[in-house]
């Protein structure tokens, strides 16, 4: 496992694009998000989706996560219409994670297998902007649950200690406070809370 020490707030680009790198090459990495750390891996890069699946004991009704840079990439994953589009655009970026119903585009192995639906993020942390800007494409996210845990790692090194073996590139930018997201549930038209997180988003409940 590689390890990037990356400043938090100020990215060296450097470092950025050499993690950008193991992303394209189909590697799954741990990385900061505007919440806690992160699994991420490159859209449809069937190993790193196997590891991380093997890793969380995920099975296919898990939800997955797309990381957009902004909204402008979304209408090529999620199906919005114009108030939704609004909404969304009211409370990005922010630690929210919204479900909406997925496009064709959105790889099958992806979507919600039942549901069709993907969630959809957009952070304000400057390490995960950084690399989705690498990028040039959403990242696929999920969570740093184990398990064996009941609550998110938050220590880059006892992330190490605990996951050296099964990942390829670590970022560490320091102990993250751990925060989940809160979760909106977009696709029946009234936008409904599935999980209270970080942010207050009682303001689209109006």
């Amino acid at each position: 496992m590689q390890t990037f020490y990356i400043h938090p707030e100020d990215p060296q680009p450097r470092l950025i694009e050499q993690a950008a790198e193991m992303l394209r090459n189909d590697k799954l990495i741990i990385y900061p998000t505007d919440t806690s750390y992160a699994f991420g891996c490159r859209l449809g890069a069937k190993d790193a989706l196997d590891k991380l699946k093997q890793i969380r004991e995920l099975d296919d009704k898990h939800q997955f996560t797309l990381l957009c840079r902004d909204l402008s990439e979304i209408a090529t994953y999620a199906a919005v219409d114009n108030v939704q589009f609004k909404q969304l655009r009211a409370h990005t970026p922010a630690p929210i994670t919204f479900i909406l119903n997925a496009t064709k585009d959105v790889p099958k192995k992806l979507a919600h297998a039942k549901k069709k639906t993907i969630g959809i993020r957009v952070p304000s942390n400057p390490i995960a902007q950084a690399l989705l800007a690498a990028m040039d494409e959403p990242i696929l996210t999920s969570s740093l649950i184990l398990p064996t845990h009941d609550t998110i790692l938050d220590d880059p090194f006892d992330i190490e200690e605990l996951l050296s073996n099964q990942i390829d590139g670590l970022i560490n930018a320091g102990i993250k406070t751990t925060k989940l997201t809160t979760i909106v549930d977009m696709t029946s038209g009234q936008p409904i809370i599935i999980r209270q997180g970080a942010a207050d988003v009682s303001s689209l409940l109006l």
